[in-house]
């Protein structure tokens, strides 16, 4: 996670099936559900595992994974929302995180799963005043690049799953925006903010909305959420206050 303006166990994976070629053409605008798998399922929790090498002061630092062009990352609250807009933007927000906030991922245990997000992890990250437990998932293009990641502090009433014996998200009533965006499930993945299909989304989709207004001014309201979080975000958010 993310506090740059505050001071592997397991690799297990669900069985999938991998598809041999990539689907036909599809539309600019389909929902990343639209994908199947290109890759075998140890791939993707390889690049997961690579995104908290990147957030792991212990790790290689070249242990980097395949970012898409237009990645993003959204961290919901007590998290600052969308915290990593681009490629580059991704790499610089992470490289500052480690400086202000040395953090390491001890604890890991990352999936593959058949259907978006390709991905899903429980992991522990380890910071100077305490443990942080966090849940993410990580959806991918047919290239096998990430381009969406979405973060949940591991703690009563934050995770997206209303079941609490739903350990994976793969119930029907998980609430996520990774599988709402307009354009992540198209040839490469990438989105258009402005295309009529997202403003239309936007719409009727509050969150959306808002991913929008983030991803056009990402480090305005990257302090905009900084600020109205408040002191005690993290502290609330790795529970380490009640």
């Amino acid at each position: 996670m993310l506090r740059v303006r505050h001071k592997v166990l397991c690799l297990a994976f669900v069985a999938v099936g991998c598809a041999s070629e990539p689907s036909m053409e599809r539309s600019p605008d389909a929902l990343a559900t639209a994908l199947t798998p290109q890759q075998a399922p140890e791939y993707y929790v390889e690049q997961a595992n690579k995104y908290f090498d990147t957030l792991d002061s212990s790790a290689d630092r070249d242990s980097v994974p395949n970012y898409a062009l237009l990645v993003a990352r959204w961290e919901l609250p007590p998290w600052l929302w969308l915290t990593g807009y681009g490629r580059e933007n991704m790499r610089l927000t992470t490289e500052l995180a480690l400086s202000f906030e040395p953090s390491t991922v001890p604890t890991r245990d990352c999936r593959a799963f058949s259907v978006q997000p390709f991905a899903r992890c429980y992991v522990s990250f380890a910071y100077e005043a305490g443990d942080c437990p966090i849940y993410e998932e990580f959806v991918f293009n047919d290239q096998g690049e990430i381009t969406f990641i979405e973060a949940w502090s591991d703690q009563p009433d934050f995770l997206p799953m209303p079941d609490p014996n739903d350990r994976w998200a793969e119930g029907p009533d998980v609430r996520r925006l990774s599988t709402r965006v307009p354009g992540l499930g198209n040839d490469t993945g990438l989105i258009d903010l402005d295309s009529e299909a997202m403003q239309r989304a936007a719409s009727e989709d509050p969150e959306l909305a808002d991913f929008v207004r983030r991803a056009k001014d990402f480090w305005g309201s990257w302090l905009e959420a900084s600020d109205e979080a408040g002191p005690d975000y993290y502290a609330r958010g790795c529970g380490w206050v009640q």
